[in-house]
């Protein structure tokens, strides 16, 4: 990963702190880490080495919006990594799910990938070489009740990495998409919203961030396509 040039979206979550971490302390040259909090960007550079701050460009912006995912990309030097971590998790019912409710997992989840995926393509075709990993869930491949939009709109992602890697196979471009299916991960977040005995199953951060930062390196340049299932003990 020594002088990459990454963008990475989620990049101040449990996940994101993890991933952010490690990518820095394996030699990337910058990180672009777009946010919406204020404070979780705070949160972040307290945990980090003014060195390692140094190395971010921290930029506000709305993922979902085309525009302002156009300029966050074009305001790149280059595009050697995009790590999409951004995501969203909602429960109902199916027929008590109001269509907004629906739409919401697909912008959280599905849009701004296809966003982010479309626009960074671009960019990577400019040096034919690139390195696209996104969060995908379990439930993209085992759905299961009260969450069908979450699993649904889960499942389009994995069906969108997958076109992507299709579409760059051409014989001189080395970009490649990925994607990784992680079940519930230990965040604080989880722990605080999820009740059970059995955490000790769910992912660690770490864990799955090691996994990530392979896929973003050459050391998986034949890996395409992939949906890597990272289920721990769950």
């Amino acid at each position: 990963m020594k002088d990459k040039i990454v963008l990475l979206t989620g990049g101040t979550g449990g996940l994101g702190t993890a991933v952010t971490k490690m990518f820095l302390n394996s030699g990337v040259k910058s990180i672009t880490l777009p946010y919406r909090s204020t404070s979780s960007v705070e949160e972040l550079k307290s945990e980090l080495s003014p060195e390692q701050i140094a190395r971010i460009n921290f930029i506000a912006a709305d993922l979902n919006d085309e525009s302002a995912v156009i300029s966050l990309v074009n305001g790149m030097e280059r595009i050697d990594n995009l790590i999409h971590l951004v995501g969203g998790f909602a429960m109902g019912k199916i027929e008590e799910l109001s269509l907004a409710d629906w739409q919401k997992m697909l912008d959280s989840n599905l849009n701004n990938a296809f966003l982010l995926g479309k626009h960074c393509l671009k960019k990577m075709r400019e040096n034919g070489y690139g390195r696209m990993v996104f969060v995908g869930s379990r439930g993209a491949v085992q759905p299961a009740a009260q969450i069908s939009a979450y699993c649904a709109s889960k499942a389009g992602l994995l069906s969108l990495v997958g076109s992507i890697a299709q579409e760059t196979l051409e014989k001189d471009t080395d970009i490649t998409a990925n994607c990784v299916l992680p079940s519930v991960i230990d965040t604080l977040k989880n722990r605080t919203a999820i009740t059970t005995e059995n955490s000790w199953q769910w992912i660690t951060p770490e864990s799955l961030a090691n996994v990530i930062c392979f896929l973003a390196s050459d050391d998986a340049k034949d890996i395409r396509g992939a949906a890597i299932p990272v289920y721990g003990k769950a």
